[in-house]
Parts: structure tokens; sequence; C-alpha cells
């Protein structure tokens, strides 16, 4: 009778599907009401770095959006890479995110025994964030009233002065091996486990300067805590139109950038990878989101996937030429 009873075919199509569903992995069923509960996201820097200032401004408009929080999981060291380590071994089950930096491209070419492969174990997603790196410098220890006059006084002294940077094969560490490089000058490099210890201890004077991401230091520079020298690059950044810019200071080969993305460990379900980012891509365009990016002169790419990974390997192409130009190593 139930070929011909409609609730009985209902009941009959249910109970087939439950047991097919029911031979699948939890994660795998839940994906359709993604995300259905807290989604945690690996930052492999301290709070108050780059990385952090645009994963915590997400993370609170995804909430908004979603109505279940992203939780930011800050594990710095190493340069970013034990963060890294961490994420690329959590479960994929759709609800373990990371967000990694340029560093993580340079990393490859600066730690010989990673205990992760970026381009192996993690699944890039999408591109948050980008923003120039800028020179800053304590104003009580580095009394230059600007660029000019600072560098003068580098080449006159060498080793005088001293760069904190978030640590070893980071961008802050190249962007300043780069500029010695450029410059014929020389500064000793104090790696730090991440970008925002190293900007309190610029701030407390207790390092004289940094190469650092102007997402990190942005609202320093505004309090005059710190003070900026140059941005790098060909133009002048729309939120510090006074700095000038490395090519009009006679350094047109200083393109240094940081920026930011998120990846999945590898067998992360696709469905859930498509949800991840059509959300992420959702909460970087917010109007507040909108607001603390151009506050702090980032810019949200705006990639596809596709475009995402091949910018990818072009960035790991380019750090590994760059570590072996500069002679840059592991302080």
């Amino acid at each position: 009778m139930n070929d011909m009873n409609p609730w009985g075919q209902r009941r009959d199509f249910l109970k087939a599907m439950a047991a097919v569903t029911g031979s699948l992995p939890l994660w795998v069923q839940a994906q359709s009401s993604w995300p259905s509960k807290p989604v945690n996201m690996v930052v492999p820097f301290p709070a108050g770095g780059g990385t952090d200032a645009f994963a915590r401004p997400m993370s609170a408009a995804f909430a908004k959006l979603t109505g279940k929080q992203l939780i930011i999981d800050n594990r710095g060291g190493a340069g970013g890479t034990l963060g890294a380590g961490i994420a690329a071994k959590a479960t994929p089950d759709g609800y373990n995110y990371f967000m990694g930096a340029v560093h993580h491209t340079i990393a490859p070419s600066m730690y010989p025994k990673l205990d992760y492969d970026l381009e192996r174990d993690l699944i890039p997603l999408i591109q948050v964030a980008s923003v120039p790196q800028v020179l800053v410098v304590n104003p009580k220890k580095v009394q230059a009233s600007d660029f000019k006059g600072f560098l003068e006084f580098v080449k006159k002294n060498p080793a005088r002065l001293n760069y904190g940077s978030a640590g070893g094969g980071t961008s802050h560490h190249l962007a300043g091996e780069l500029f010695k490089l450029q410059t014929k000058t020389f500064i000793t490099h104090i790696p730090y486990r991440g970008a925002g210890p190293a900007l309190q201890d610029l701030i407390a004077g207790n390092v004289d300067m940094m190469f650092d991401g102007l997402g990190s230091s942005a609202a320093h520079i505004k309090g005059g805590r710190i003070k900026a020298l140059m941005v790098s690059g060909a133009k002048r950044n729309a939120a510090f139109p006074d700095v000038p810019c490395s090519a009009e200071l006679g350094l047109p080969d200083y393109t240094v950038s940081t920026w930011y993305g998120v990846w999945a460990p590898k067998g992360t379900p696709a469905d859930a990878q498509a949800r991840a980012i059509e959300e992420i891509r959702r909460a970087c365009q917010t109007d507040e989101a909108k607001a603390v990016w151009a506050n702090q002169g980032a810019e949200f790419p705006n990639l596809t996937t596709t475009q995402f990974d091949g910018f990818i390997k072009k960035e790991l192409t380019k750090w590994s030429q760059v570590v072996k130009a500069s002679g840059a190593k592991l302080d």
C-alpha cells in the first residue's frame, strides 16, 4: 500500500536518506547549515599585531552576519610558523581555519625544517587585506625630522640603531634586510614573537625603529607614539598622505607589502570552504570593516580563490629570490 500512499513514500525516503547519511562523518552531514556552531581561527601571532588588527574586526562582522562566533586563537612564535603548524594539523571539519600572511610565503626559504607544507597541508581560501610596509621610529630615540635626515644619520653611524620585527623570516625582517641592501647601511635586527610585542617595545623605547605593516602601526602613528618616515611602494597611502613613499625618496625598488589571507586544513569539505569564503567576504565588505581597513591604510583585494592561489605561488617564488639576494638569515 505504501507505493500508493504519498506519506508512506516520504517515510520510506527519509529512512533511506538516514541510512545513507548515517554512514557519513557528522561534519559532512552538517555543512548545509554552516555555521551551526562557533568557528575557530588560528592567528599565528600575539594580539596587537597586524594579523590580529584585521582578524578581530572581521570576527566581529562575521558574528553579526551569521549569529555564530569566529573565535580568534592567538598562537604566536617562530615567525608565525608555530601557529601555521597547529592549524595544518587541525581537524578538517569545516570549523577550523587559519589566518596567515605574507610571512608564510617567506618561511619556506628561511626555516629549513617546518612541520607543515603551506601548499600541501593548507588550502588557500581568500585574501582579506593588503597594506604597504612603513618605516616607523621612536621619536625620542631617533630624532631625525624626515627620511633624509634619518638616512644621513644611519650612514654615518653603522650599527648604532636597531630594528624590531615580528620574528625571523617575517616581512618585517625581510623589509629591514632589503632596506639595508638597497641603502648600503647596517641596522641590527632584533626579532620578537610578533609585531604586537615589537611595537610595545618600540613605543617604550627599547628598540629604535621597525619596518612594520601599516595595519598594526596606523593607530600608534596617529596617536603620536611613533613616527612614520616612509611607506613602501610607488605612491603615498591615502590614510597617511603626508608620509612620502619610497619611490619619491630614491628607492623605486623598495616595494615590500604585507597581506593577510585565510586558509583551511587539507580535507576540509568543499561546501564548508565555499560557505566560509562567502561569509568572510561578506564580513570584510561590511561598512564597519571597510572603515577599519581604510583607517589602517589597507585594501580588500577581492580576489577569487583561484587568483589567491596563483598569487601565493608567485609570492613563494619572489621571496625565495629576495632571501637569496639579501642573504637574510635567522638571528
